[in-house]
């Protein structure tokens, strides 16, 4: 099927020009307005596929940070869409791609959002690199020019974020609406989780760079903790160990080791009290054999690196309430969601990072004292 768009009057003229040229102004506004969220980040450790910790360089001023946090801000003038909910829907998309890479594959940008071709150009555009909004819209795809070029570029940031805002905002601006619309769009219970509890951190924060860590006992010589990642357990039923255990005494301080969203607490029979913390990796912290937990937390509450949470226990393998059957430990595990399922990875290679880092950073402190 070939469209002929060649011969156009007067009217089709400022019909297909005039949305862009004012979209073009307001992103222009924008940008003049919008301050420079420029912050210094840390080195953060990420996990290689081999198991390898690496440190990544240290982000100056003009960081990855602060070039996301204007672009959002434009699209969020165009849009009224507030800034951290297009970060949350960003950052889960990031997410997304980290764990398949070979099939959300993209060139290097600011956005993490990926969209398949068919759903971009549409779904019976014989052209799946079809860029023309005017053609990409006559086959309903969700390709739209978002910096005024005449250009639905599906790598293009500004493109990108701009398409998937139409989508959601006709369902409304309240949190409810944002709700519903990323189920319209997700069709995904698990997303619209996702990108809710990132909205609220970024909501609560007023900033992205929020990858901080921090060891889950307070550094010290009162704990000792090695790789028992994969090794069999027996209580209920034989099945490995999805963690590792960080042996200390009864009412050792046990602290959240990241930014995060409390999204279980509770009891198990097999983990006794315990806790679980999303971040904004969307990698599931969960911390059990606690003592109790802090009376100050809930489901729901977000916390930060290094906040106390609860108290190392030996509470589980029984009723609610059952203690003592074996020594007392934190057993610390971290399972990555995938989009639709969850598998543990062996925490031992961050733990060993996070402490390093944390006793490194305490010397420097004492350090500087005067």
């Amino acid at each position: 099927m070939i469209i002929s768009i060649q011969r156009w009057d007067w009217q089709t003229i400022k019909a297909r020009w005039a949305p862009a040229v004012l979209i073009t102004a307001a992103v222009a506004a924008a940008a003049l307005m919008a301050p420079s969220y420029a912050a210094a980040a840390d080195k953060e450790a990420v996990l290689t596929e081999t198991g390898e910790v690496k440190a990544q360089p240290q982000i100056k001023t003009t960081d990855v940070f602060s070039s996301r946090r204007i672009l959002y801000d434009r699209v969020s003038a165009l849009t009224q869409i507030p800034w951290y909910r297009l970060a949350a829907i960003d950052q889960y998309e990031r997410t997304l791609t980290s764990v398949h890479p070979k099939d959300r594959k993209h060139p290097e940008r600011l956005t993490g959002i990926f969209v398949q071709p068919a759903v971009w150009s549409g779904p019976l555009n014989p052209n799946l690199e079809d860029t023309h909004p005017s053609s990409i819209s006559l086959f309903n795809g969700m390709g739209q020019d978002g910096d005024g070029d005449g250009i639905a570029d599906p790598n293009n940031d500004m493109d990108l974020l701009y398409s998937i805002s139409s989508k959601l905002k006709p369902h409304g601006h309240s949190m409810d609406d944002f709700a519903i619309g990323l189920w319209a769009y997700y069709q995904n219970g698990r997303s619209v989780q996702r990108i809710m509890q990132y909205s609220k951190l970024y909501e609560k924060f007023g900033k992205l760079d929020l990858f901080k860590h921090s060891f889950p006992l307070p550094i010290g010589n009162n704990y000792s903790y090695r790789s028992t990642f994969g090794m069999g357990r027996n209580w209920g039923g034989y099945r490995i160990h999805e963690g590792t255990d960080l042996f200390a005494g009864y009412g050792v301080p046990v602290r959240s080791t990241c930014y995060g969203i409390i999204e279980l607490k509770g009891w198990n029979k097999y983990g006794g009290w315990r806790i679980g913390i999303r971040d904004l990796n969307n990698y599931y912290h969960y911390y059990a054999h606690l003592q109790g937990f802090d009376k100050n937390i809930k489901a729901g509450d977000i916390v930060v690196p290094g906040q106390s949470i609860g108290w190392v226990g030996s509470s589980g393998y029984g009723k609610p309430g059952t203690q003592g059957k074996f020594p007392p430990h934190l057993h610390y595990g971290i399972y990555r969601d995938t989009g639709l399922t969850e598998w543990s990875f062996d925490p031992y290679p961050l733990l060993k990072h996070w402490e390093n880092q944390e006793r490194q950073s305490l010397r420097k402190s004492k350090k500087a004292r005067p």
